[in-house]
């Protein structure tokens, strides 16, 4: 998948992300992709897939928490677009 927004589809499609701020989500996107996005691309991505509506907001604030988290989930369009990509591969 030479796409970045791909990339990230079928990441979290296949994997959890959830983490306290988007440096450790990219560690933890590099540890599962490895070395195929830098942090500026990995940025892009998560913002191209954020404006096509194939992830939620990543930044929450979960009720009761003192803090907010970094949580990458896709919505519906995102499985969709994901399973497609999967499917083609």
């Amino acid at each position: 998948m030479s796409d970045p927004a791909s990339l990230v589809l079928a990441t979290a499609f296949r994997h959890v992300i959830n983490e306290t701020n988007i440096e450790a989500g990219y560690d933890r996107f590099r540890a599962l992709a490895g070395d195929a996005l830098d942090e500026d691309g990995f940025r892009a991505a998560i913002a191209d897939c954020l404006r096509r509506g194939l992830i939620r907001e990543p930044i929450r604030l979960p009720e009761g928490a003192l803090q907010c988290h970094w949580h990458l989930e896709l919505t519906p369009a995102g499985v969709a677009a994901a399973r497609s990509l999967l499917a083609g591969s």
